[in-house]
């Protein structure tokens, strides 16, 4: 693994010793330098660096307030003279707080926490969450969430239809929909739980799923159509009226 690193600090000689630094340490990879914030902001949005040494003090806006502005935030390891600030930081959920003059092996503890950042968050990315159901008397049948297309209530019972087959299962959709609760998915009906990203088109008070069209209850509109934007999914429509 090899953590894509951006420098933001005003001083010429504080961006020598951090460039210096990065180039001992075959896990890093210097992608960028800035003397400021603001001229850092369109190219840590377009390219997604792993880790940000980041000064305090700089003209336009301070690092503290440039990272307060991040809607997606890379691990952050604050470079700054001044200690007091620390607590701030931390506040803020920086990874570590260096303080100049940085020492080589203070600089190396700082990274070797952003490897085991690092590498805990790709692990936990390549588990597939799952939930286990039991089809029948004896059988429980392990279900990934990401096969999941809807899940369908049939009163006391639950169809959850996936990419791999449906599924009948003794549970009620409120027990089963909080039980696989995450941003991932969204009650859009009393009658229906589905995954957001499996839905293909939002018009007025319904979604498109799998080609075929869901209302979305009265209740859950203004939810459904905020979860759905939020995810970025490229499909928009108009509000009407609607019943469940």
């Amino acid at each position: 693994m090899k953590l894509k690193c951006v420098i933001i600090d005003d001083e010429p000689l504080a961006v020598k010793v951090i460039q210096n630094y990065i180039s001992q340490v075959k896990e890093l990879e210097e992608i960028k330098a800035f003397n400021n914030a603001i001229d850092s902001l369109p190219f840590i949005r377009e390219h997604k660096p792993d880790l940000l040494f980041l000064d305090i003090n700089m003209p336009i806006i301070d690092g503290f307030s440039f990272l307060d502005s991040l809607d997606t935030k890379p691990m952050v390891v604050i470079t700054s003279a001044h200690a007091e600030y620390a607590a701030k930081g931390f506040d803020l959920e920086v990874l570590d707080y260096l303080v100049k003059p940085i020492a080589l092996p203070r600089f190396i503890k700082a990274v070797n926490k952003a490897m085991t950042h690092a590498q805990k968050h790709q692990t936990s990315a390549t588990v597939r969450e799952h939930v286990f159901v039991k089809v029948d008397k004896k059988k429980m049948k392990k279900i990934h969430l990401d096969e999941i297309i809807l899940v369908e209530s049939l009163k006391d019972y639950i169809k959850i239809i996936t990419a791999n087959g449906n599924y009948v299962v003794h549970k009620t959709l409120s027990a089963f929909t909080e039980e696989i609760s995450n941003e991932k998915f969204i009650r859009i009906h009393r009658s229906y739980t589905v995954s957001l990203d499996k839905i293909e088109a939002l018009e007025g008070n319904s979604v498109e799923i799998a080609g075929k069209r869901y209302v979305i209850g009265r209740s859950y509109l203004e939810d459904v159509k905020a979860s759905i934007l939020d995810r970025s999914i490229s499909h928009t429509g108009s509000k009407s009226d609607s019943t469940e």
